[in-house]
Parts: C-alpha cells; structure tokens; sequence
C-alpha cells in the first residue's frame, strides 16, 4: 500500500451527490487561489489582477449554481470530499508557490487550471442521468473550456496592450534584478578575481596539477563568499530585487562556474596546452560577460566588451608578472 492513497476514491465509484460536492470544493478552491493570485499580483501587475478578480467572480457563480442543484436533488447537507480524497483527480500546486512563479508561469497555471476543470466537468457529466444535472454539467464544461475566449474578453477588459507590455517589462526587469544582475557580478567577479591565482601559481611553479587546484579551492571559495554576501546584503523587500536566496544561489554559482572555467584545462598535463586553453577560455568568458551586459543591461557592446577585456587582461598580466617573478 502506498501511505496516503489506499484511502482515496475513484471516481468511477462516486455517487452523483458526490460529484456536485467535489464539484463545488472545487469551483471554491479556485475562486481562493484566482483572489491569492490577483493579491499577489495587485502591486506590479493591477490589471492582470483584475483579470484574475473577475475569473474568481465567474467561479463564485459556478458553485452557486452547483449549490443550487445540488440543493434541488439532495437537499441542504453537502458530503464533504475534495480533490485530495479522489484518486488520480488533477491537483492544484499549493498557493504559496505563487510567489516564486513569474507573471507569464502564472497566467500558464491559470489556463491549465480551466482546462482541467473543463476536463472535470466532461466527466462529471457522463456520470449523471438526471437531464437538468447533465445540461449544468456540460454548460460548466463549455465555460470553463472556453475560458481563453473569456480571458480574452477580459483582458479587452481590464489588459489593454499598454497595460500588458507594461506588465511584461515589470516582469522582464525584475528577472534583471533577482537573476541577470546577480549572476553577472558572480560571472565577472569569478572570471576577473581568479586570474591573477590562478595563472600567478601557473606561471610560478608551472604545475598543472597544483595550479587545478588553486584555481579550484579560489573558485569555490569565491562562489561561497559572493553566494552569501548577495543574500545576507539585501533582503529585497525595499528594493524590490527579490528573494535573496535566488540572488545568492545565481551570484554564487555563477562566480564558482567563471573561475572554474579558466581552472578546468589545468586538467591537462602539459603546461604550455593548459595554459594556452586557459587564455583562451578566458577570453570566451570575457566576451560573454560583455554580451549578457548589452542583452540585458542595455551597456553597448563596444563599451562593455572595452571595460571587461581591458579590466580582465590587467589582472591576467598581474598574475603572470607576480607569477614569473
């Protein structure tokens, strides 16, 4: 027996009282998690969660209809059951993590939510001989399986194409602030800061294997150092940069990936190959560094590719001179 399951349902087994109750637990679940979504959405995204207010509104109607037949066939007392209780019945991801999902995930989650339902409501119908359940069964089908033809009316509505770009900027610019603009640092600091150990201890002892090894214990303390400082630095309530363990997690990774980049071909046994391979590995770093910096901070490209090449061919020649002295 799997622990949770050997008690739920089939649907297959459930009676038609039952299937207008998990009906309206779930026309009700949906209106919480459509208001949750336009709550989470007020501040930054207002006329999508206008959208999302009217959508909870429509599924307020739906389970007053639900209520009512069911009240006409079975009287007052609704059985409790719910989707968790039905086996292989479509779940709904738990409303918290609606403040880890972008606005575009968020408007996906909703058009998957009514075409489950929809799904449901096909389903349900098939299940019923009463004639006046089965026509209500399949009218909530249709509504919840042209949704996109609602939605669009909606955002006719209350998403005009001013608003919406000025939503997908919003969303665009704090994609920049919690992941581009802390992995960017990450990347140069660990592709620029690393330099100078690394090819100071290659160019000093013209060990392969000692210089992987510096190069590596630099990286990942790097990583650990930039991952921390990033989130213990701002909590992005007031700023407005987000979760400070994303931005940590991007910076650190991003710095141990940039110095691990210029370490790895100290893998190679001989010096002069390894090396050659570094500087080479180094200069694709630097040039990605200069393209995110035009792709997303909007730096032009010559301005940006000047700044880090220049920045990054001081601290190699540093690193040789100290290293060949």
């Amino acid at each position: 027996m799997i622990p949770g399951f050997a008690q739920r349902r089939r649907f297959s087994d459930l009676s038609e009282q039952e299937v207008l109750a998990l009906a309206i637990s779930s026309e009700e679940d949906d209106a919480r998690i459509y208001r949750q979504y336009a709550e989470r959405l007020r501040a930054d995204y207002p006329a999508t969660a206008r959208i999302f207010e009217a959508m909870a509104a429509e599924e307020d109607e739906h389970r007053r209809r639900l209520i009512d037949r069911h009240r006409d066939r079975f009287g007052e007392m609704i059985p409790l059951i719910r989707r968790e209780h039905v086996a292989g019945f479509y779940a709904r991801k738990p409303i918290w993590l609606a403040k880890n999902l972008p606005l575009d995930a968020i408007r996906a989650e909703a058009e998957a939510m009514e075409r489950e339902a929809g799904q449901f409501y096909t389903r349900a119908a098939q299940r019923t001989a009463d004639a006046a359940t089965r026509k209500l069964l399949g009218d909530l089908a249709a509504a919840e399986q042209g949704h996109q033809t609602r939605a669009q009316e909606l955002g006719e509505t209350h998403l005009t194409e001013d608003a919406k770009s000025e939503e997908d900027r919003a969303a665009h610019r704090q994609f920049v602030l919690t992941w581009v603009q802390p992995g960017l640092a990450g990347l140069m600091d660990g592709s620029v800061s690393t330099l100078a150990p690394i090819f100071a201890t290659a160019f000093a002892t013209q060990d392969t294997w000692t210089t992987f090894l510096v190069g590596a214990a630099a990286s990942v303390g790097a990583g650990i150092s930039m991952g921390f400082t990033e989130a213990a630095s701002d909590d992005g309530e007031l700023s407005g940069r987000g979760s400070p363990w994303k931005r940590g997690f991007a910076s650190g990774i991003m710095t141990a990936l940039g110095g691990m980049g210029h370490a790895l071909p100290y893998l190679i046994p001989d010096f002069w190959t390894a090396t050659t391979i570094a500087i080479i590995v180094v200069f694709i770093e630097l040039w990605a560094i200069a393209w995110i910096q035009n792709r997303f901070m909007e730096t032009p490209f010559l301005r940006a590719a000047m700044q880090v090449v220049l920045g990054g061919a001081l601290v190699f020649a540093a690193g040789a001179l100290i290293g060949g002295g």
